[in-house]
């Protein structure tokens, strides 16, 4: 969809204003990764729509299998959320957790971010081209930074796919959230990391670390001289879809009312330049049934590309 722009009306705030009490955004992730900085980002605009606050709360581990296993077992009452991203099927398709999206109430999808394999300053990749020949004439494997089953995991595979990589020749070092791959690559203690503008934009700005190419179409603005990896022959275009979600049978009226929410926060012109142009992700809102279906399709896919690049558990 890109940037949207879907107008409904928001009589349902006035009408229905359900919050009695503070609003829970559980995070399954640990602080400083994408997902925790862009929400945290949106709520505070959002709880200026519910009248009431958005308190962020990360539960990381078990492959952001902890936070989403307190969302699903709270109370379908509207007030604990979660906001998380394609690693609920993943999780699910790895067989880490016995449930998909489907166990959740769909509130809406709110951004896309394009991922972006990084490394440390002096490596001798100074492209993400570069690292097929790397891996192949190293005497030790190289080592990539991934959370066991989430999206970066799912992007080495498919990234690995798509150069002729096998898997056996690289080692993953495992890591409980984003912000700790961060550290460890900063200590030149692994090779890569997927990473993408909240978590790692100043590191970029500063040439702390160094981008290897871009999992979008165009270029970023944020990043004008970094190719895309189609530039680099490398036919990965590759996004994290964030959304939100809600209990299994959390009152339709209660979803429509933080959807309308969400979207109000989306259209606040400077928050929605700080997610475009500083968070390198595309704004692509869309809510409650649409959201389903999105998630439906991307399910399928996802599925279908989980099995095609063997997704380890």
């Amino acid at each position: 969809m890109g940037t949207w722009l879907c107008i409904w009306s928001f009589t349902t705030l006035a009408d229905n204003p359900f919050p009695d009490t503070d609003i829970t955004l559980v995070i399954p992730f640990g602080p400083g990764g994408a997902t925790d900085v862009l929400f945290r980002d949106i709520s505070v605009e959002a709880q200026t729509y519910l009248d009431t606050a958005i308190n962020i709360v990360n539960i990381a581990g078990s492959g952001a299998t902890r936070g989403s296993q307190t969302v699903k077992d709270a109370e379908a009452d509207g007030h604990t959320l979660l906001g998380s991203h394609q690693t609920i099927d993943l999780a699910y398709f790895a067989e880490l957790s016995a449930y998909s999206h489907h166990a959740f109430a769909p509130v809406a999808l709110l951004t896309r971010t394009v991922n972006i394999p990084a490394t440390y300053p002096g490596h001798a990749a100074q492209r993400a081209s570069d690292i097929p020949a790397l891996v192949a004439e190293q005497a030790e494997p190289l080592t990539f930074g991934v959370v066991p089953t989430s999206t970066d995991h799912f992007f080495w595979l498919h990234f690995f796919q798509q150069t002729g990589i096998d898997a056996q020749e690289i080692v993953f070092i495992q890591y409980p959230d984003t912000g700790s791959q961060v550290t460890a690559l900063l200590a030149g203690e692994i090779d890569f990391a997927m990473l993408n503008l909240p978590s790692a934009s100043e590191l970029f700005a500063t040439n702390a670390l160094t981008p290897l190419g871009v999992a979008s179409n165009t270029r970023l603005t944020a990043l004008p001289a970094v190719p895309t990896l189609l530039e680099q022959d490398i036919e990965l275009v590759n996004t994290t879809d964030r959304g939100v979600f809600a209990p299994l049978n959390t009152p339709p009226e209660r979803l429509t009312i933080l959807a309308n929410a969400f979207e109000q926060a989306l259209a606040q012109p400077k928050l929605a330049r700080t997610i475009e142009h500083s968070h390198g992700s595309l704004i692509d809102y869309r809510p409650l049934n649409d959201y389903a279906d999105y998630l439906n399709h991307q399910y399928t896919l996802l599925k279908s590309l989980s099995e095609s690049v063997a997704f380890e558990r």
